[in-house]
């Protein structure tokens, strides 16, 4: 008997990197799903019902047969589980954890701190707070170009979720102002992820609204 795919639900906001990472995924994977636009910035994610799903209110959301997973490294894991994107072998699957956790807790918080606060004002409000974060950006680009040596894609020598994860903010880290011509193995994985089979390149420019001044907040909108 064949097996019924799931029902997929992606709530998704089309300016999140976040967001990104999730829809090239099902791309890669041809996977179909029902895409409901999310504005965080018109408190779409603060409602009952959408924290009920997700307490911290945040995007992207995947509802699967009902069920939600919140968080794009979670969502990530889901979906490649049983697929070639997520390595069987218990130290390369330890490695992808380790690259994804990176990117949440290094790259992400400070590349794409530094590119959003850029890209919508932020950055000439609070410029020490921005230094900051373009300054430890600088740090965790380094450290990808350092886990590239030697190598075409991070883990096993072959596309994982851990590239999928940590080509979203990477690939536009130089609207922060980084010059990516400064890190070449990270310019020539950036390539090489962009040629794999069902890679997207639809990241929507921010809205009005998320602009210095506007009123809008998004997580990237840190104490400092």
């Amino acid at each position: 008997m064949t097996a019924i795919p799931p029902h997929l639900r992606l709530h998704d906001f089309a300016a999140s990197a976040n967001c990104f990472k999730v829809r090239m995924l099902l791309s890669q994977l041809g996977l179909p799903y029902e895409r409901v636009p999310t504005d965080i910035f018109a408190g779409d994610s603060q409602t009952d019902a959408y924290l009920a799903r997700n307490p911290a209110g945040r995007t992207p959301l995947l509802e699967v047969d009902g069920a939600s997973i919140p968080e794009s490294g979670a969502i990530l894991l889901y979906l490649a589980e049983g697929t070639a994107f997520l390595p069987t072998d218990p130290i390369e699957r330890a490695h992808v954890h380790a690259w994804m956790f990176f990117e949440q807790n290094l790259l992400e918080p400070n590349v794409g701190t530094a590119r959003f606060w850029r890209l919508t004002g932020r950055d000439a409000e609070r410029p020490e707070a921005f230094a900051r974060h373009y300054e430890a950006g600088t740090a965790a680009l380094a450290t990808l170009e350092r886990g590239l040596a030697g190598k075409d894609f991070l883990v096993g020598d072959r596309y994982t979720v851990a590239d999928c994860a940590l080509y979203a903010y990477t690939r536009v880290a130089h609207e922060a102002g980084y010059d990516l011509a400064a890190y070449p193995r990270i310019t020539g994985w950036l390539e090489r992820v962009a040629a794999t089979p069902g890679a997207t390149d639809d990241l929507a420019p921010y809205p009005a609204a998320a602009y210095a001044g506007a009123g809008g907040r998004s997580a990237h909108d840190t104490p400092g």
